[in-house]
């Protein structure tokens, strides 16, 4: 008799680690997905049984972690997903004091300026303040986008080996917005003068508008953690890019020196 309880115990453990796993894939494609979805598209897409996903949907909504839109059905992150972020950048110490450094940036140098990482093999922005000019330069938390259309995806990458570079790039991630292709070998080369110059700048990837300098962010081991860029138009001067440059490496290495 005494058997039973720990058996019963184990298989409820079991249980309970197959519905984490499965709210994590569910918070997980949302974030990848980017916009709300129906319940039974999303069952679908993770290949799990409809009923359990509207259950652990339903729980999550209950706790406000999700949300549902009356007007077609579909599902999204809730408020609270919202304020548990709040709560990293007030008290990550990198994302707490990158927060003020990229605000006092961008209000310095009227530039567009951000605060980025890699999530999930994904360039990531964590945080953004906008600039002064009244022709804005499109940005946004939370974006996620290939590595290799960005600056700060060089630097990230700086240190890794080429075999662990090659796991983290899918071909696809080469293949840029207006469909030209970055061979490997190029993107290889950019990673390893992005390295050696200590700050990366790369012009019209995303778009033909922009051209974006970044700098990284050092962890006490010496690998780079994140990186400090700020977005300029393509027609920056070289004389203000230099300037922009030693400014952004100032906040570079206040943010590494911590």
């Amino acid at each position: 008799m005494s058997e039973q309880p720990r058996e019963f115990a184990g298989k409820q453990a079991t249980g309970r680690e197959r519905s984490v796993d499965r709210i994590l894939q569910i918070l997980e494609f949302l974030h990848g997905h980017g916009e709300g979805i129906r319940i039974g598209a999303l069952a679908k897409a993770l290949n799990a049984p409809r009923s359990s996903t509207y259950t652990l949907v339903n729980d999550l909504m209950e706790a406000e972690l999700l949300e549902i839109a009356a007007e077609d059905g579909r599902i999204f992150f809730g408020k609270k997903i919202y304020l548990y972020g709040l709560n990293y950048l007030r008290e990550n110490p990198l994302a707490k004091r990158a927060r003020k450094e990229v605000d006092r940036l961008a209000k310095e140098t009227g530039e567009t300026s951000e605060f980025c990482t890699l999530q999930n093999g994904r360039y990531t922005i964590i945080h953004m303040c906008p600039g002064t000019r009244p022709f804005r330069i499109s940005s946004a938390v939370g974006l996620q986008i290939p590595i290799p259309w960005t600056a700060s995806g060089r630097l990230l990458l700086a240190g890794k080996t080429r075999a662990e570079i090659e796991e983290m790039i899918a071909p696809d991630d080469l293949r840029l917005p207006d469909g030209r292709l970055i061979e490997l070998e190029q993107f290889l080369a950019a990673v390893d003068q992005a390295r050696s110059d200590g700050y990366c700048l790369t012009k019209g990837l995303v778009d033909a508008y922009t051209q974006c300098l970044a700098a990284p962010i050092y962890a006490a081991d010496g690998k780079v953690e994140a990186t400090i860029c700020l977005v300029l138009p393509i027609d920056s001067s070289e004389e203000q890019n230099g300037k922009l440059r030693q400014r952004l490496l100032e906040s570079s290495r206040t943010l590494s020196a911590h």
